[in-house]
């Protein structure tokens, strides 16, 4: 007597659970396809700029005047047509922010300081609550909305 190959169907399905469904040929195309297409336009996002002309700084002193207050001379370079913001930090003992302060760089000269009138010097007087022992430039931006 033989057992139906059915019955055997039946009895591993109720044993181990049914057969996993696999993606038809037609929708692992449509997969790939989608994939290809973000990768690429993640390819040009990266190639083709992420976003407004970049800001760079570079710290060159700081002086602390007294507990109140704090001189930081730094470099900014950027596009002389650009207005950017940058934020000066001053810091205490244990690098605690004790000042902080947001300087405006309006749009500079094509005379102005070097790099063909790309970079200025900037100093910017930071008002802190205690005696400040290092400054730093957080960040700096470029300004949107004039």
């Amino acid at each position: 007597m033989t057992i139906p190959d059915s019955s055997a169907d039946t009895s591993l399905a109720n044993r181990y659970g049914a057969p996993k469904r696999t993606f038809s040929r037609r929708a692992k195309i449509s997969i790939a396809v989608v994939v290809s297409v973000l990768a690429l336009a993640f390819v040009a996002w990266l190639g083709l700029g992420r976003g407004p002309a970049a800001v760079d700084n570079k710290v060159v002193g700081y002086s602390v005047t007294d507990a109140t207050q704090t001189l930081v001379d730094f470099q900014v370079t950027k596009d002389p047509a650009d207005t950017a913001q940058c934020a000066v930090k001053a810091l205490g003992e244990s690098f605690a922010v004790v000042g902080w302060d947001v300087v405006t760089i309006g749009p500079n000269g094509p005379d102005a300081g070097s790099n063909q009138g790309r970079t200025t010097a900037q100093r910017a007087s930071v008002r802190t609550e205690s005696a400040a022992v290092s400054a730093v430039v957080d960040s700096c931006w470029v300004r949107t909305g004039q």
